[in-house]
C-alpha cells in the first residue's frame, strides 16, 4: 500500500540521486567528440624544409581546450573588442582566413614560412568558420604580427627583446612571448621593462615546448627561462587534458598560471584546415586571449591588475588553472583591483578559500537538490504527521497591557517558506 510517508522517502531518494549525479557533472568537464587526424604543427623548420603549406584537414568538433576553458559561457560577457595583442614569434599570417582584417604586422612579420606563430594567434582571437567549432578566445581582438625569431623560427633573445619593444610601440596592450630561454640578457630586461612602463601585460611560455622525442626517462630538471622568469612577466606552463604536465616536458618552480597545451587545435598560416600542437608557447596563447577579454571589459585596470585577476579566479592547483569565464564575470572589490607592484610574476599557491568562487558552481547543482529534498520531506512526511497530532503554529506571548477588542494577532511578516538563491 503506497502511503504519504512512502512516497516522500522514495521521491526524497530520487532527487537525491539526481543531486549528487549534478554535483559530478559540475565539476568535469570532456570533449564534444573526437577530431579528425590533424597534421601536427613544426616550431623551427630546418634550413633545406619547405614552408607549411598549410591544412586541408578541418576540426568540426568542439577541442577538448575550449570545454575545458568553458568558452561558450564566456563569450556572451566578452569579445576582446578594442585590445590588440602583440604576438611576439614566428610571425602571423595576414592572409588566414580565421584572421582576416585583423592583422597589422611589424615588418616582414605579416607572412609566417613556419606556421608557429600563426597557430598562436588563432588561439587567441580565430573567428568561427562555417562548418568549424574551433574558435579564438578572443574573436575580436587585433593581431599585432611581430618576429620574435628568424623566419623559419630560430630564436636569440637579441630578437626576442627586439620583438617586445616592437609589440609595445605598436600599440599592443598585451603581449604573448613563445620563446623561453635559458640565459637572461639586459636587452631582454630591459624590454620587459619598457613593456611594464607602458602598462603592457607580457605573457610567455615558462618552459620550451616539449621535445617531440621525449619520454619519461628524460625531464629535465627544473630552472627557470626568459623572460617568463623576468619580474612582471605572467609565466604560463602547458597541462593536458587531464591537468597534468605532458610526459618528458621541462620543468619550472616559478610559473604564475597553467592552461591547455598537450595537443590543441589551431589554425595555419594558408587555408582553412587545421594543425595540432603542444607546448607552453600555445598555452601562453590562450591566457593571452584571457587577458584581452579582461582588459576589453575591464579596460580600467592596468596590467598588473589584470595578471592578478587572471590568477585569483583561475582554478587552485599546485600552479593555478586559467579560468577565463571566472576572470570576466568577477566582481572587482577594492582590494582585488590594486594588488601590488609586481605581483604578476610571483609563483602563487592558492589559500584554501580562493577555491570559493570554482567551488561554488561545482557544488551548487548538489546544493539545489538538497534544498528540494528537504522542502519535498517536510510537505510530504512531516507536515501531514504534525497535523495528525494537532500541531498548530505557536502564537507569540502576548505582552503586558490590554489588547484592542478585535484586535488580530500579530503574524511576523516573511514567515512563509520562500527564498532567493545565487549560483
Amino acid at each position: 500500500m503506497t502511503t504519504t510517508h512512502g512516497k516522500a522517502v522514495a521521491t526524497g531518494l530520487a532527487l537525491l540521486l539526481t543531486a549528487a549525479a549534478s554535483a559530478v557533472g559540475a565539476g568535469s568537464a570532456s570533449a564534444a567528440g573526437s577530431t579528425v587526424q590533424l597534421p601536427v604543427l613544426a616550431a623551427r623548420l630546418d634550413t633545406d624544409a619547405a614552408c607549411a603549406a598549410g591544412s586541408d584537414r578541418r576540426a568540426t568538433d568542439v577541442p577538448w581546450e575550449q570545454v575545458s576553458l568553458q568558452l561558450s559561457r564566456t563569450w556572451p560577457f566578452a569579445s576582446g573588442a578594442g585590445v590588440t595583442v602583440g604576438v611576439v614569434d614566428t610571425g602571423v599570417s595576414s592572409s588566414a582566413p580565421a584572421l582576416k582584417g585583423r592583422v597589422t604586422a611589424v615588418g616582414d612579420a605579416g607572412t609566417d614560412c613556419v606556421g608557429h606563430g600563426t597557430f598562436v594567434a588563432g588561439l587567441v582571437g580565430a573567428a568561427v568558420a562555417d562548418g568549424v567549432r574551433f574558435a579564438g578566445v578572443a574573436q575580436q581582438a587585433r593581431i599585432l604580427a611581430v618576429r620574435g625569431s628568424d623566419a623559419r623560427g630560430a630564436v636569440t633573445a637579441e630578437r626576442v627583446a627586439d620583438g617586445i619593444r616592437a609589440a609595445v610601440n605598436g600599440g599592443a596592450k598585451v603581449v604573448t612571448v613563445s620563446a623561453a630561454l635559458a640565459g637572461n640578457t639586459p636587452t631582454l630586461r630591459s624590454a620587459v621593462a619598457l613593456a611594464a612602463k607602458k602598462d603592457v601585460l607580457v605573457i610567455a611560455a615558462a618552459v620550451p615546448d616539449t621535445p617531440a622525442t621525449a619520454t619519461s626517462t628524460d625531464t629535465p630538471p627544473a630552472r627557470n627561462y626568459y623572460p617568463a622568469a623576468d619580474e612582471g612577466v605572467l609565466s604560463v606552463l602547458d597541462v593536458d587534458v587531464s591537468g597534468k604536465r605532458p610526459t618528458g616536458a621541462y620543468t619550472t618552480s616559478s610559473a604564475s598560471i597553467a592552461a591547455p597545451g598537450d595537443g590543441v587545435v589551431g589554425i595555419g598560416p594558408k587555408k582553412a584546415g587545421h594543425y595540432i600542437g603542444s607546448g607552453a608557447s600555445l598555452a601562453a596563447g590562450f591566457v593571452a586571449g584571457a587577458a584581452a577579454l579582461v582588459r576589453s571589459v575591464h579596460p580600467d585596470l592596468t596590467a598588473t591588475q589584470t595578471a592578478a585577476l587572471l590568477r585569483s579566479s583561475a582554478y587552485p592547483a599546485d600552479v593555478p588553472r586559467l579560468d577565463p569565464y571566472a576572470a570576466v564575470t568577477s566582481v572587482l572589490t577594492g582590494a582585488a583591483a590594486a594588488p601590488s607592484r609586481g605581483d604578476s610574476g610571483t609563483p602563487v599557491h592558492l589559500p584554501e578559500d580562493k577555491a570559493a568562487g570554482p567551488l561554488r558552481r561545482a557544488l551548487w547543482p548538489a546544493s539545489a537538490g538538497l534544498a528540494v529534498i528537504i522542502a519535498v520531506v517536510w510537505l510530504g512526511l512531516i507536515l501531514p504527521r504534525g497535523r495528525r497530532l494537532g500541531w498548530r503554529p505557536s502564537k507569540p506571548e502576548r505582552t503586558a497591557g490590554p489588547e484592542p477588542e478585535g484586535a488580530e494577532s500579530p503574524v511576523p511578516v516573511g514567515t512563509g517558506a520562500q527564498g532567493t538563491s545565487e549560483s
